[in-house]
């Protein structure tokens, strides 16, 4: 049976939390920031029980044709031994110097998770470029723990949105199942620019990065003119 929720207002009413030399309205806000946090908290929970309660996605069914540093791979490789597996359309293409500076962001925080999420699913990153480009820019990252392919044929970014009508690259986010020996999709994040608030760049909720994450809790906020970089200088 569902549980019934207390009042979030009224939870955060109770929280013990008070920190040194705060005045009265500062704790009057806060208490009633806290609520609104803990009903984004329910929301979310709320989306996520939504998504996993989907119903069976479109069978893959398409000439997909990958190559990973271990030679050539189909679909169905790219899942080893999980029933689960994501796949991330890097914006990395050949006609690229150096791949998308928030796409590599968002990358190097689930490499630092990389190890932890390939305990329960499949994680592959998928790009346009070829394979020795991509283990070269994998190796001058650090990186240990993130999969990589390369599109040979291009279909798959064509199918599941890594590459526009157009050409242009878009970074696509899709989940996969693979149920008695059939693949489906699962889950896109369909958020575009369509679909972008006034004032917002298009975003995803909830947000990928950790990086957008940690800077929406200060007082700057994410600006508005600010992105990351590959690098930085000294």
């Amino acid at each position: 049976m569902p549980h019934t929720l207390i009042p979030a207002a009224e939870l955060a009413r109770r929280s013990p939390v008070r920190f040194p030399n705060e005045s009265p309205e500062y704790r009057a806000a806060r208490t009633a920031l806290l609520a609104e946090e803990i009903e984004l908290r329910r929301h979310l929970e709320r989306v996520a029980a939504q998504r996993r309660a989907l119903p069976p996605g479109g069978e893959v069914t398409g000439d997909y044709r990958f190559e990973g540093e271990d030679g050539p791979a189909g679909f169905a490789d790219l899942f080893g031994d999980k029933p689960t597996l994501a796949v991330y359309s890097y914006m990395f293409g050949p006609q690229r110097e150096r791949p998308c500076p928030m796409c590599t962001n968002l990358l190097g925080a689930v490499e630092g998770n990389g190890a932890d999420i390939q305990q329960r699913m499949a994680f592959a990153v998928v790009a346009r470029s070829p394979i020795g480009r991509l283990v070269a820019w994998k190796e001058e990252r650090g990186w240990k723990n993130l999969k990589l392919y390369t599109d040979l044929n291009g279909h798959y970014s064509r199918d599941y949105f890594g590459v526009l009508e157009d050409g242009s690259e878009i970074p696509g986010f899709n989940v996969f199942t693979r149920r008695d020996g059939t693949i489906r999709h699962f889950w896109s994040g369909e958020m575009t620019g369509d679909s972008a608030d006034p004032g917002q760049d298009p975003r995803g909720a909830p947000d990928l990065a950790p990086l957008w994450n940690v800077l929406d809790m200060t007082p700057e906020g994410r600006g508005t003119d600010w992105y990351p970089k590959l690098t930085y200088g000294a």
